[in-house]
């Protein structure tokens, strides 16, 4: 018997699977898909907030050793009203990646096998185990069709948003959204790019960010009431976009050579209970938000570390593992909740609320809170804290004392 069974292999599962294994507890990997792998729905981009967690798991020389660019720069541009600087680093960490997910998802599979994981690929798990209401392992076949079960004193879903683990214990969901906006993208040649952009128009945005090899990620975003339209044509409407709303972005895209096939989607945004008896959940089967603002890596990374943590407490005997995973889930939703109405509320396109724009002008030629604002998309400042009246208000103040 496994102390852990993680279904799932990619960002959530391999971190969890390395960070138990290096606490001394024994872990089976398992996925369907066989490693390097890339994901079709990631823009792939780890804020300061998730580079900090990879340093600290002496894994980020590995991600920057890989030809992938470090990032400090980092802008929004509303059209009318553009925000430059430097997101508030992370415990010193100042620089955010873009590493692809062929790259990334293998050095933490590697990472998790090093720690002494055992890692399984071309896993097709099909059903939980269980023994009453109890999770107590899974079933399924490997490659070769082969039967395959295991069983394990808590078996993780770390296998997406339509997560079989999630589905099988029909965990709840709450705090749902409905898709929001759709976004595509693909890699560019040529596309000059060194820092992290984010254009924000009239239901309409678009992104681009520098990745491995000297390619740059460059996307465009529309609102779910478009996305019909630009599904039967995508490359026409992802072109005209760039061109409306991003012509700087949009030349330099005509001057470059898209180098892979178009990318992406529509998702909806979700929160999920995330443990019960014998089973976790944890990345996207735990917590799926819409893509706009490229948390998903990040939010990964740290919700394994929570729950390794939680799981330590539970196996070691520390706490009850119940009030363990209960308390994985109070500090989960306590770091994601804020960022998830954020980037649900800019996941609309919709035109800057009064209040809102007020604000964003502050922050104009106000170096120190543009970075904060900035750092509320890194994910290295508090959002609750950043919107609290009396700091919004010391921001409008200064823009008052000048004039």
């Amino acid at each position: 018997m496994y102390d852990a069974i993680v279904v799932g292999a990619r960002c959530a599962g391999a971190s969890l699977a390395m960070l138990l294994s290096r606490k001394g507890y024994r872990v089976l990997l398992v996925d369907r898909a066989t490693f390097p792998s890339d994901h079709t729905m990631s823009t792939h981009l780890v804020w300061q907030n998730g580079t900090n967690r990879l340093r600290k798991w002496g894994l980020l020389d590995t991600v920057a050793a890989s030809n992938c660019p470090p990032m400090s720069s980092f802008f929004i541009d509303f059209g009318d009203l553009r925000l430059d600087g430097e997101p508030t680093p992370a415990d010193g960490q100042k620089y955010a990646f873009c590493p692809r997910r062929f790259l990334l998802d293998k050095f933490l599979v590697d990472a998790a096998a090093a720690a002494g994981t055992e890692v399984r690929e071309g896993i097709f798990v099909r059903e939980l185990e269980g023994d009453g209401d109890r999770v107590t392992g899974i079933s399924g076949t490997d490659k070769n069709g082969a039967t395959v079960r295991e069983t394990a004193r808590i078996v993780v879903g770390a296998d997406g948003m339509n997560s079989l683990v999630a589905r099988a214990v029909q965990a709840q969901e709450y705090n749902a959204k409905p898709r929001l906006q759709r976004t595509y993208f693909s890699y560019w040649s040529d596309v000059p790019s060194h820092a992290v952009e984010i254009y924000v128009g009239e239901w309409r945005g678009a992104y681009a960010f520098p990745t491995n090899d000297g390619l740059t990620v460059v996307g465009a975003n529309w609102t779910a009431r478009d996305a019909r339209d630009v599904k039967a044509d995508i490359e026409t409407n992802y072109l005209e976009t760039l061109e409306a709303w991003t012509p700087s972005l949009a030349e330099r895209v005509r001057d470059g050579t898209r180098e892979d096939r178009w990318l992406g989607g529509s998702i909806p945004s979700f929160l999920r209970k995330p443990y019960g008896s014998g089973w976790a959940l944890v990345g996207d089967a735990g917590v799926t938000m819409d893509p706009c603002t490229a948390e998903g890596i990040t939010n990964a990374l740290r919700d394994a570390d929570f729950l390794a943590d939680a799981l330590d407490e539970g196996f070691s005997g520390l706490r009850p593992m119940d009030e363990a995973l209960a308390q994985y889930e109070q500090r989960r939703n306590a770091a994601i909740v804020p960022i998830y109405e954020l980037t649900c509320e800019l996941a609309s396109f919709a035109p800057l609320p009064p209040d809102r724009r007020q604000l964003l002008e502050a922050l104009i030629d106000n170096q120190p809170d543009t970075n904060r604002f900035l750092g509320l998309i890194a994910q290295t400042v508090s959002i609750p804290e950043f919107f609290a009246d009396e700091n919004v208000q010391r921001i409008l103040s200064t823009v008052s004392n000048v004039h």
